[in-house]
């Protein structure tokens, strides 16, 4: 079952992706070869009546891919000019490529809603709930109600924000300001390290605030903060990767994901809908990065264009986005690893 999770999870959020690409290239009236979903050798293919374009389902559920004309290096002369990706306006190519991730963004606000309208819409400020006797925390003036709005000295107001900082001071003292009775406090909090599972950790001995909000409005605004929330989160960790105060350890990649979705299944659909989403607004940003083999590699050529006035090199583009898919694929190779390294242990 979990692998059949997995398989439904990252085919929908790739077919959202995909989509995004196809039908602004088609709105576009760019020829599209293929639209495909997973990776590797195909599985199965077809075509729709009056329609050139080839519709296939691969092997691996991980990535997908739509084929137009105008992005090869060599000029297919079967294809009209104008029906070309090459030849098509600066706002036409923008959009076609910025669509994927716009979609990914769109079904996690989607998939955050149901799951709020559903189940409650939970409040995302870092509030203090319940603090624990055995535990620093409790010795060192944090109460219950405390609005955290720093963590030294950088910004923790959401439970997310929260949630990374305190993984980037792993281990370490920390000074927390707090919001109390309308007058903020600086509190020092120092964890305690305990085992759990045949694992040392560090435990400050206090949890978020988990109350609910019901309703449409309370459910569309969980929506967005959420989704927000979770996209500042994430540049702010490609940040801590960049200098050094998080490690490639940090980082999941397929086997990691198969593992989260495994416990998420145990939790029941709502988990399962809540970590789409998740993940959704993962794939989003990942392609946001201006990188090559990223559709944010893409934009930035684009712009790149733009501002020249004539178009870049293909040669040079596929060469860079070339070198930039082997450099991710060996990246992911190194996550894999970490992530089998975990499973062992």
């Amino acid at each position: 079952m979990t692998l059949l999770y997995f398989i439904l999870i990252l085919g929908v959020i790739i077919l959202i992706h995909e989509f995004g690409h196809f039908i602004f290239a088609k709105k576009a009236g760019i020829y599209v070869y293929e639209f495909s979903i997973g990776m590797g050798p195909r599985i199965f293919k077809w075509k729709r009546k009056n329609d050139e374009t080839e519709y296939s389902i691969r092997l691996i559920p991980i990535g997908g891919f739509v084929q137009m004309a105008g992005e090869e290096i060599e000029d297919d002369t079967s294809v009209p000019k104008e029906k070309k990706f090459s030849v098509k306006t600066f706002g036409q190519k923008f959009m076609t490529v910025i669509a994927g991730i716009m979609n990914n963004f769109l079904l996690a606000i989607f998939l955050f809603f149901i799951f709020a309208l559903f189940n409650g819409a939970p409040q995302n400020k870092a509030i203090v709930g319940e603090i624990s006797k055995d535990y620093p925390a409790y010795t060192s003036g944090l109460q219950t109600g405390d609005r955290i709005l720093k963590v030294n000295g950088k910004n923790a107001k959401t439970y997310d924000i929260l949630a990374l900082e305190l993984q980037v001071n792993n281990g370490e003292e920390i000074e927390v300001e707090v919001e109390r009775n309308g007058k903020t406090e600086t509190i020092e909090l120092e964890p305690k390290k305990v085992e759990e599972n045949g694992t040392e950790i560090y435990r400050y001995g206090f949890t978020i605030n988990d109350e609910i909000e019901k309703g449409f409005f309370a459910s569309l605004k969980y929506a967005f903060t959420k989704t927000f929330s979770l996209l500042h989160q994430m540049i702010l960790i490609i940040f801590y990767l960049v200098t050094g105060s998080l490690n490639l350890n940090a980082l999941s990649g397929p086997v990691g994901i198969f593992g989260i979705v495994g416990t998420a299944a145990d939790s029941g659909l709502w988990s399962i809908v809540s970590l789409t989403a998740l993940l959704s607004v993962n794939v989003g940003f990942i392609n946001l990065l201006p990188l090559p083999a990223f559709d944010g590699g893409r934009l930035l050529f684009i712009i790149i264009e733009k501002i020249k006035g004539k178009p870049v090199d293909p040669r040079l583009e596929n060469t860079i986005h070339s070198i930039g898919f082997f450099l991710l694929m060996a990246l992911m190779l190194l996550i894999t690893y970490n992530d089998i390294i975990r499973l062992i242990k």
